[in-house]
C-alpha cells in the first residue's frame, strides 16, 4: 500500500462528501484526479485491502433489525463456515476472535422479524448454532484506524 492509498483510507474514514460530484471533491482534497481515486478504490476492493466501500445506514431507524451474533466454530471448519456466513447479504463485519465463541458478525435486516429467519438459515447452512445478542443500548465511539 503506497502513501496515496493510505491517504485515501485515512481521509474517507472520516466521511464522504455529500455534493453533486463527491468523488471529484474527495479526489481534490487528496490532491489526485477523480479517475485515479476511482481506480485506486476499485483496486483496493479487488485485492481485498478494503472489504467494503459504501455508506453505513442505521438499520433500526429505517425500520430494520440489527444484532451482534457469534458462533463457536472448530478451527478446521472456520474458513468454510465463514464463507457460508458471509454469503448472506445481511451479514457484515465478520471477524475471528480468540474465544470459545470465535466467529462474530453483525446482522442487519430489512425488518426486525427477519433477524430470527436469517439466524435459522445460517444455522441450517452451516450446521452450527448462532448466538444472537441484540443491542440494548447504542454507543458511538467514532473508531478510525490511521494507516
Amino acid at each position: 500500500m503506497d502513501a496515496t492509498d493510505r491517504a485515501i483510507i485515512n481521509r474517507l474514514q472520516h466521511g464522504f462528501p455529500i455534493c453533486e460530484q463527491p468523488y471529484g471533491q474527495a479526489a481534490a482534497e487528496l490532491g489526485i484526479g477523480e479517475q485515479e481515486l476511482l481506480e485506486r478504490l476499485r483496486a483496493m476492493l479487488k485485492d481485498k485491502r478494503l472489504s467494503r466501500f459504501g455508506p453505513m445506514y442505521h438499520a433500526e431507524r429505517m425500520g430494520g433489525g440489527l444484532s451482534l451474533c457469534a458462533m463457536s466454530i472448530p478451527q478446521n471448519d472456520f474458513e468454510q463456515v465463514a464463507e457460508k456466513v458471509n454469503a448472506f447479504p445481511e451479514v457484515a463485519h465478520n471477524y475471528a476472535r480468540e474465544h470459545a465463541l470465535n466467529m462474530w458478525f453483525v446482522l442487519a435486516t430489512d425488518t426486525p422479524e427477519r433477524i430470527q429467519q436469517v439466524l435459522r438459515e445460517i444455522e441450517e447452512s452451516t450446521g452450527y448454532p448462532v448466538y444472537n445478542m441484540p443491542k440494548k443500548q447504542e454507543f458511538f465511539i467514532g473508531l478510525h484506524f490511521t494507516l
